[in-house]
């Protein structure tokens, strides 16, 4: 079976591009899919993460919408696949089967929540329409698949008006054979320097922490924070110490193994897929009970804590009982382990497979 995969790029470091490689390459590798990925101007770039050597990659100009919709035609009549599945969170993505003519099953995957539109922090007027439009629009172009996927049943709530809409959670992106030690004293939290992850929040609740736990730190992985904001506020706290910036890291791994909490600050989310990257690892979580994807992962108590979003006070109050309660926070770090083996690729990767092969397909 012939599948294309249509998204922005695949040479990022972003969570979609992590997932896509992991995906893509299970399909090709042990289901047998003749797989396809086709990005725009990624001409003679590598892929961040690694991708099997059975894919084939494609990638076309985008210098507007005119060169974009020749492309995408060009490249689709040269593959003729059977299914495409679309990976673009733009407006753009909504609309490709009317672009193609609809040449064959199509899919949609939404990676980030609709919730992003209603955080509209301008009263003005016209904020607010172009907000209702994007929304319009959004469910006409989703009601164009045959199939349109979220992450979270939660995320099913953004779109109560497809009929079409089925829930397949992200695989994990590596199970390691070790497991934290949970003795070191530090917490991570791996994500873009942007104001969905609530960096701020989480800098401010450290500051909480730290006056009582004074030798306890905090490692942020992400990345553009090209004007220091997050840096700033950190020095702001005179945190320097205790709250270190860093920027992406392939070995991100190994950073969750030397850590003893997660702690996730986030406003919204599309899934949390770092969640099950430190659950992996054997990290109990903290987490704000955002919209959406923490309270599909995390079992409140049993592999960590789920509290009211923009609560620091409860936020730091759960990071320290977990600092000051060693059995709980390695019975914790164990159940974390075991529960997230729910997403491995070989428990997610067999639902796509049972999708794709009930797909109407139509006869070429």
């Amino acid at each position: 079976m012939k599948l294309l995969y249509i998204t922005n790029g695949i040479t990022g470091i972003g969570g979609l591009e992590r997932v896509l490689a992991i995906k893509a390459s299970y399909l090709a590798d042990n289901y047998g899919y003749d797989v396809h990925i086709l990005t725009l101007n990624e001409k003679d770039k590598q892929p961040f993460y690694a991708l099997s050597p059975k894919i084939r990659f494609y990638s076309i100009p985008y210098t507007g919408i005119f060169s974009y919709l020749s492309g995408l035609r060009k490249t689709v009549r040269e593959i003729q696949p059977d299914i495409i599945s679309v990976c673009d969170d733009g407006l753009k993505g909504f609309f490709v089967p009317l672009y193609l003519a609809k040449p064959c099953v199509m899919i949609y995957e939404k990676h980030a929540p609709k919730i992003i539109l209603k955080k509209v922090k301008s009263k003005s007027l016209f904020k607010k329409m172009k907000s209702q439009i994007i929304d319009f629009l959004m469910n006409t172009g989703g009601k164009l698949y045959d199939k349109f996927i979220v992450l979270t049943e939660k995320n099913k709530l953004d779109w109560k008006k497809l009929s079409n809409i089925e829930v397949i959670a992200n695989p994990l992106t590596f199970y390691p054979n070790q497991t934290s030690s949970l003795k070191n004293k530090k917490a991570i939290l791996v994500g873009s320097y942007s104001y969905s992850k609530g960096l701020d929040i989480v800098i401010e609740t450290w500051e909480k922490v730290v006056k009582i736990y004074p030798d306890w730190v905090l490692e942020i992985y992400g990345k553009n924070d090209e004007a220091n904001y997050y840096q700033r506020l950190v020095n702001k706290y005179q945190m320097e110490k205790n709250v270190l910036l860093f920027a992406p890291v392939s070995e991100i791994e190994q950073k969750y193994l030397d850590a003893s909490i997660y702690v996730m600050s986030s406003r919204y989310e599309g899934f949390g897929m770092v969640l099950t990257e430190a659950m992996a690892c054997g990290l109990p979580c903290v987490s704000f009970d955002c919209p959406y994807g923490p309270s599909d992962i995390i079992t409140e108590g049993e592999d960590g804590f789920l509290v009211a979003s923009g609560d620091i006070n409860q936020l730091s109050e759960k990071i320290c009982f977990l600092i000051a309660n060693n059995e709980e926070r390695f019975r914790m770090g164990q159940n974390a382990k075991e529960n997230v083996k729910r997403y491995l690729p070989e428990n997610i990767m067999p639902q796509w497979d049972i999708l794709f092969q009930h797909l109407p397909f139509k006869k070429k």
